[in-house]
């Protein structure tokens, strides 16, 4: 089978691979640069900074560690984007080199779906027709701007422009405190920058994926960090006079009543919101049919409302996850699809790593979410400073949370926030795929000392809770 895939971001370069090896001829199209937003503009540019910003903060702390002799530590804004951009280019150099040795033939241009059959792809004044068997359709997402907070750049900023700052600006104002925002928060604040984060809602990260608690203890390492947050604020009279950016943070929301508050800042970064890359494809000409706001439509398996043309990743939208790791699972089912199979992907396990200071590892069902499902739940918590890894390491701050169903033990989400929540998430995601419950994970003999010990004893704690209940 001949496929074309439009987009080289996760969706795009996975499916190129896994129909390659499945022994397809395959044209991978990109107009920007290979391996897409997460590569070159999210995942690992922002996390490569990260990086940077936890170092300058265990800098700080050497001392604790019983390390003399260091000078006060400083960040040097050009060697840290010179190191984010030798990353950027291993990584990249990385998937050429698969393309190349898989056979896939890469091409660089603005593509035009014209059926499921044809793509013609623009560089340079010329037009290039592919003719193919299929289409998978991976253009991911672009940056989605606010009425009255357009970017120019400079003073007034998008998260692209802040992945390229060559300077460390005095201070900050960060417009969303979802992910991104908080992200970018805790990194420009470790670089010495001052930071106010304004969030429209009520709690910083309201995601109905992360449970209120891990936002509560978020909301307290931040202040202690001395980041300013306004929630339930929304800004008004942006503008720049003099050099700097001036605002006024309102109340909003239901009820909204208070004085609103002037702002001054060096920056103002805009993190909200994200739209599909899709301009220029020509899917409406195709007969592809997208929703009201522009992303695609496709069904349980992937497949659009023209047969032979598949999709998958961010342009699919919010009804389905948004995260790189979820992209690729269903670039693999897109595959997997057109190869005459059913490619599917379980969003009931999808796990999100939020990479703040402390990190923050969730899978599954909040408490809040379970309770409104209908779930009679038990939940128990262990705080990460019971555990003797976590004060070898000094990193003290955190817990874990384990929400179970009382009826039978099932466990129905895991939620982590401390050192290196992220890396646990794997167990965690395993354990939620697999249903498994409280008494095998509570009979799992974790390593000793570590900090996956957090899960085991919270286990055992929701384990006793349940017992205690009868049930």
């Amino acid at each position: 089978m001949r496929i074309t895939i439009i987009g080289s971001g996760p969706a795009g370069y996975t499916a190129a691979f896994e129909a390659a090896r499945r022994g397809c001829a395959v044209t991978l199209v990109e107009r920007d640069s290979l391996g897409g937003v997460c590569l070159n503009r999210g995942c690992i540019p922002t996390k490569t900074l990260r990086a940077s910003a936890d170092a300058v903060l265990l800098a700080a702390r050497l001392a604790e560690f019983g390390v003399t002799g260091m000078g006060a530590p400083g960040i040097d804004a050009g060697a840290v984007q010179r190191r984010k951009e030798s990353v950027i280019s291993i990584l990249r150099t990385g998937l050429a080199k698969s393309c190349e040795r898989l056979g896939i033939s890469r091409l660089h241009g603005a593509a035009r779906l014209r059926d499921a059959h044809t793509v013609s792809v623009r560089s340079d004044g010329e037009e290039t027709r592919v003719e193919g068997d299929a289409v998978i359709l991976a253009p991911g997402s672009r940056i989605r701007n606010l009425p009255g907070l357009g970017p120019d750049h400079e003073r007034i900023c998008d998260s692209n422009d802040a992945l390229d700052l060559t300077e460390i600006p005095e201070s900050c104002i960060i417009v969303g405190g979802g992910v991104i925002g908080c992200e970018l928060a805790g990194i420009l604040s470790a670089f010495g920058s001052r930071v106010t984060v304004v969030e429209a809602q009520e709690r910083l990260l309201p995601l109905p994926s992360v449970d209120a608690d891990i936002s509560t203890l978020l909301e307290r390492e931040m202040h202690k960090r001395k980041i300013r947050m306004l929630t339930r604020r929304t800004l008004d009279r942006v503008r720049v006079e003099d050099g700097k950016v001036r605002a006024t943070a309102v109340p909003w929301g239901e009820g909204a009543q208070g004085d609103g508050e002037e702002l001054e800042a060096a920056r103002l970064f805009v993190t909200v919101g994200r739209a599909p890359d899709t301009e220029g494809l020509g899917l409406a000409e195709a007969g592809v049919r997208v929703d009201e706001h522009g992303w695609i439509g496709a069904d349980a398996e992937f497949r659009t409302s023209v047969p032979g043309i598949c999709a998958a990743g961010d342009a699919l939208g919010p009804g389905r996850s948004m995260l790189a790791h979820v992209a690729a699972m269903e670039g693999l089912a897109c595959v997997e699809t057109l190869l005459g199979g059913h490619g599917q992907v379980d969003y009931a396990a999808v796990p999100s790593a939020i990479f703040t200071t402390p990190e923050i590892g969730c899978v599954g069902l909040t408490e809040s979410q379970a309770r409104a499902g209908g779930e009679e739940v038990v939940c128990a918590t262990t705080l990460v400073r019971q555990l003797g890894k976590a004060h070898a390491m000094g990193e003290l701050p955190g817990f874990f949370k384990i929400v179970a169903s009382r009826g039978d033990g099932r466990l129905l989400g895991i939620h982590m926030a401390g050192a290196h929540a992220s890396d646990m998430l794997g167990e965690a995601t395993l354990a939620l795929s697999l249903k498994a419950d409280l008494w095998q994970m509570a009979s799992t003999i974790h390593a000793h000392p570590t900090l996956s010990e957090g899960l085991f004893e919270t286990a055992r704690a929701a384990l006793h809770e349940l017992e205690r209940s009868g049930a």
